[in-house]
This record gives C-alpha cells, structure tokens and sequence, in this order.
C-alpha cells in the first residue's frame, strides 16, 4: 500500500477500536432495510443513459479542500433534482473532512429519495453495521486496503447479509482478479486514480473493463470532468460513473449534474 492508504488504514484501526460492536450490531438489523442499490444504477427513467453517482466531498488527500462551505444537504438536492441516479457520501473525517452525521441525516431527517453510498475505508465489520445503522444502502470495499482473502471474503459476505450493497473498488489486474473470486460480486469500481502516484487516466477503465463478466454492474470512478469523459467510458462498456470533484467544484452544480447524467449509453 501507498504512504497516505497506509496512514488512512492505521486511522481507522484507532477509530474501529473506539466502537461497540455489540450495540453497532443491534442498531443496525433494527434498522430500516437498505434499498436495492443496483437497480438504480440499471434504471433507464426513459433514457439509456449511463448513470451517475454523485458524490458529496468536502476534500481529497491528493486535492486538499474542494468545497469548504458547501451546503451539503442542498447539493444533494440538487443531485436528485437534476439526475443523478444515487449518491456517494464521504464520511471520512481526518483525511476527507467527512461526517458519518451526515450519511444518516440525508436518510433519516432529510429523507434523500437516491440509494447512498458510505465512501469510506473499510476494514472491519463493525464498520458495516456502522453503515446500515446510519442509513447507508451500500459501501465501498477497496482491494487495496484488504490485502487479506479471508478478511475480504467475509466483509464482502457480512455485507450482503445485511442487505447492503459492496461496491468493489479495484485499480488493476491483478486486483479485479481478486473481486472477481468473491461470492455474489455484483458491482465493482474501476478506480483511475493510480494509488502510488495519484496520476488519474481513463485508461485504466479500458484496459480493466473487458476482464470483467456480463451480468456484473461496472462503475467507473475518478478523473471524470465532463460529458466527453463519460461518453468515452461509455464505449468502454461502463454502466456508471461516480463523480465527486468536478460536482462540488462546478460553478453550476445543476447544469454539471445534468451534463454527466444525459450520455446516453453506447451498449
């Protein structure tokens, strides 16, 4: 692993220590069913469009502070108004500025209509009833950061007994092959962000694509600016795409929403 995935994996084993599984685990099977994540990234609302995740960040290790004082809540307001198809949510805070209150504020209080995903690092199970107790319907798995089979397998495995959704996240071969052994995989992310130089090049979803089987969603994620983009991963056969900068950033959210939810889909 990089330097910062190697500091952002030692944060969270402090964190995780600081949790009560046993309570995690009552709230979070008392808690309401997480919606099907999935059939939001294959609805078509009477186009073929590549879908989009749109994503809800404050800030980035590589980028530094991207929206400071951005008004979560009415961006994601704007998302499901102008269509995106589900929405991505940091809660990571040391390294993201993130809040885990807001996750189950946009469930709960604000009664977001998309599927959310918790964008976090991942490494224990107490982390996955975390996330079904706070409202989250699916969660990011990163290869990257799970460089243990069994430890993989079974998050991967506890996940889908809570009814949430994996979002798999892979930035090579090597790693795909991996996702590709585990159980019920029904949705991977191809990162293009290289992990040990944070170059970003779509690429990387070209090269990766043809390795993975029909009947699993693809989703691309990183790099992604405008409507070109999405159109290029479009032809490599993605079915979605999660975008967070060029959103939070864009001098009209809105108009950048609609841009990169209107590609139609080259399949």
């Amino acid at each position: 692993m990089n330097n910062i995935l190697t500091r952002i994996i030692e944060q969270k084993k402090i964190e995780i220590a600081k949790l009560d599984l046993v309570a995690l685990r009552q709230f979070a099977w008392q808690s309401p069913r997480p919606r099907d994540f999935i059939s939001a990234l294959r609805q078509t609302h009477g186009t073929d469009c590549v879908r989009l995740i749109a994503e809800i960040k404050r800030a980035s290790p590589s980028k530094g502070i991207l929206a400071a004082h951005l008004d979560l809540f009415q961006v994601a307001d704007i998302y499901t108004q102008n269509g995106a198809a589900a929405i991505s949510v940091l809660t990571d805070e040391k390294f993201f500025l993130g809040k885990l209150e807001t996750l189950r504020e946009l469930r709960f209080s604000h009664a977001a209509r998309l599927p959310l995903l918790r964008k976090d690092f991942i490494i224990d199970e107490s982390q996955l009833f975390e996330a079904r107790a706070n409202g989250a319907d699916a969660v990011l798995l990163i290869v990257a950061a799970l460089t243990d089979d069994a430890r993989f397998t079974d998050l991967h495995a506890c996940a889908r007994e809570l009814g949430l959704t994996s979002l798999v996240e892979v930035h090579n071969p090597v790693e795909t092959e991996r996702a590709l052994r585990l159980k019920g995989i029904n949705l991977i992310g191809i990162n293009n962000r290289n992990l040990e130089t944070f170059e970003v090049s779509l690429d990387t979803t070209e090269q990766i694509r043809p390795m993975i089987p029909a009947g699993i969603t693809v989703v691309s994620e990183s790099g992604i600016f405008n409507s070109e983009d999405v159109a290029r991963l479009s032809k490599a056969g993605v079915d979605a795409v999660l975008v967070g900068e060029a959103l939070v950033t864009a001098p009209d959210i809105p108009a950048k929403v609609q841009e990169l939810s209107s590609v139609r889909s080259a399949q």
